[in-house]
């Protein structure tokens, strides 16, 4: 089958935003880009498309907040950054898809939901019930009470946790760079690779040599055990950069845009 047929036969849709994304230099979220996102993922639910978004930038937006201008590295304060930004990334949110008369929801994870049987599956018919209502799930980690045993430690693997458990046709996950590289940038220019059948060792290595983002947790190398995960659970996965406005828009019409991981099956 091709790109473009698998694409088009997406009808349930889990997209993750990285901090890099969300946050100018300043640590102030970037409002202009979130309601850009607000708008392209509002457009894709009202064409029929079932949405669930995983945004980071809790902590970065409580720096903000807390006009601290060093991400904190200690338990305690990226946990009172994540208590105070979380509501203001939601606010922000609620707003823009307000715009787009867009109902929203909230929800926050920790692994131990997941790991629990009873708890994943109240998880999975919160998730349905909020997709068959038309409403669009915003999911974090809950960073704010999560300690190191009960993490996911970064959203591209909540993401691909999410995507998994709701049987999400495809996961997308935007970052600041346009997909998988054959060489990492600071090896010189290097061609995007458009399709990945299968994460081999080569593959792995490229994301190992790829430097992670400014602000954020995660990095390439997240991102390619993220593809591994969803495609162990037949979900296509596409790593894309989320400056560029309309990918998210290309992505749903089959157009060629980033790196497209096959499903196993």
């Amino acid at each position: 089958m091709s790109r473009k047929a698998r694409l088009l036969k997406i009808q349930r849709l889990v997209v993750k935003v990285g901090t890099s994304l969300l946050t100018r230099q300043e640590g102030r979220l970037d409002q202009e880009r979130m309601a850009r996102f607000a708008r392209e993922l509002s457009d894709i639910r009202k064409c029929g498309v079932q949405v669930v978004l995983v945004s980071s930038g809790a902590i970065a937006a409580g720096m903000g907040e807390l006009a601290w201008k060093k991400r904190p590295t200690d338990l305690a304060k990226k946990q009172a950054a994540a208590a105070v930004g979380q509501p203001r990334l939601m606010d922000d949110y609620r707003y823009f898809f307000r715009q787009e008369k867009q109902l929203i929801a909230q929800i926050l994870l920790t692994k131990e939901d997941f790991d629990n049987r009873d708890r994943l599956r109240n998880i999975q018919a919160t998730f349905e019930t909020l997709l068959e209502s038309n409403v669009i799930p915003v999911v974090n980690e809950n960073d704010s009470v999560a300690v190191d045993e009960i993490r996911v430690g970064d959203n591209d693997s909540l993401a691909a946790l999410v995507a998994a458990h709701i049987q999400a046709d495809l996961l997308v996950l935007l970052t600041d760079v346009d997909g998988l590289m054959t060489r990492p940038p600071r090896q010189g220019e290097g061609e995007l690779i458009h399709r990945v059948t299968d994460v081999t060792p080569a593959i792995e290595a490229l994301a190992h040599s790829a430097p992670g983002s400014d602000g954020g947790t995660g990095g390439m190398l997240t991102k390619i055990r993220a593809a591994k995960y969803a495609s162990r659970h037949n979900v296509a996965m596409v790593i894309a950069s989320g400056q560029k406005p309309g990918v998210l828009p290309a992505l749903v019409k089959g157009q060629t845009v980033g790196t497209l991981f096959l499903r196993a099956r």
